[in-house]
């Protein structure tokens, strides 16, 4: 959902009785509890066109409307930083980001963003589609993902950019170190995936509230206990790698959330590398592509794990 858009749900007969926080929750994996119940007190949740109460349980056939509120939140603030710059024009710009570093200020991590460095980079003049706290942003990768990111200077390219990748015309291949050998050197993995019904802060394939994701794959490198692999998106859901390879039995190393529980704590996260997206240009209607050198760390992983 975008910010001010309204969603109008239907209660469907198995859903009968539910509390409408819940509800909202199973319908929208992308949003906490908390914050719905929130939307409720504030008034942003109807039933039947009327205010809905955060006790309220529904009827088989009630018509819910939600509304997500503009932000509240302060505009971000400009940082001068050192920032990769792969490539810039007057419409957007490429930006190699490094692992660790948060794409855009949120609770917890208000400063020292990618978009903190950005406003300053670029003297305010990025995109407001995303809002104040997201400006220019047209995809994100987790913060201890490494790599490739698009960001637009102005609406117009950001909708351009934000339409091949709803369109999946976009190219974004990345590239990680899984646990195990694949059965086969490559596949596709087409799987929805939405909030976990046993953590709401972790993703999981399920079919119950989710989105389409389809996640292809190929195999680079086999290695005793782990393989490199190389990953190309067609959706972009949120942890959609990282999720896949986990369902398939073969968790990224590194991975906090969804590896085992004794994490490899020298790589500071997963280990994955957004390596090269590929885009036609918002202006020039020409197909452009950029790729990036594996970083350090994901080099020294490699050069320490023993030969297959």
């Amino acid at each position: 959902m975008s910010l001010g858009e309204r969603l109008c749900l239907s209660v469907l007969p198995e859903q009968e009785g539910q509390r409408i926080d819940l509800f909202l929750t199973k319908a929208l994996p992308d949003q906490t509890r908390s914050f719905l119940q929130k939307s409720i007190k504030r008034g942003d949740v109807l039933v039947n066109d009327l205010p809905a109460s955060k006790s309220a349980r529904l009827k088989a056939g009630d018509r819910v409307t939600f509304r997500l509120p503009e932000p509240v939140q302060d505009a971000a603030q400009p940082e001068k930083m050192s920032l990769d710059i792969v490539y810039e024009d007057a419409d957007l710009l490429v930006v190699n980001k490094p692992k660790g570093m948060v794409v855009h200020p949120a609770p917890g991590n208000y400063d020292g963003t990618l978009v903190n460095g950005l406003l300053y980079h670029c003297e305010g003049n990025l995109s407001g589609i995303n809002g104040v706290i997201r400006p220019g942003i047209v995809h994100r990768i987790d913060k201890d993902t490494s790599g490739l990111l698009i960001v637009a200077k102005n609406d117009q390219a950001h909708r351009f950019l934000a339409a091949q990748i709803q369109a999946h015309s976009f190219t974004r291949e990345y590239e990680a170190v899984v646990y195990g050998h694949l059965k086969e050197p490559e596949g596709r993995v087409d799987l929805p995936i939405g909030r976990s019904k046993k953590d709401r802060k972790k993703m999981a394939v399920t079919y119950e509230h989710s989105r389409s994701a389809i996640t292809n794959y190929g195999l680079l490198q086999e290695y005793c206990d782990f393989s490199h692999i190389r990953c190309r998106l067609e959706t972009g859901r949120t942890h959609q790698i990282r999720v896949h390879m986990a369902y398939m039995g073969h968790p990224l190393a590194g991975d906090p959330v969804y590896g085992p529980k004794k994490v490899i704590q020298s790589l500071h996260g997963q280990c994955l590398h957004a390596k090269k997206i590929g885009f036609i240009h918002p202006k020039t209607r020409e197909y452009m592509e950029f790729n990036s050198d594996l970083p350090d760390y994901f080099v020294r992983f490699l050069a320490d794990l023993p030969q297959k």
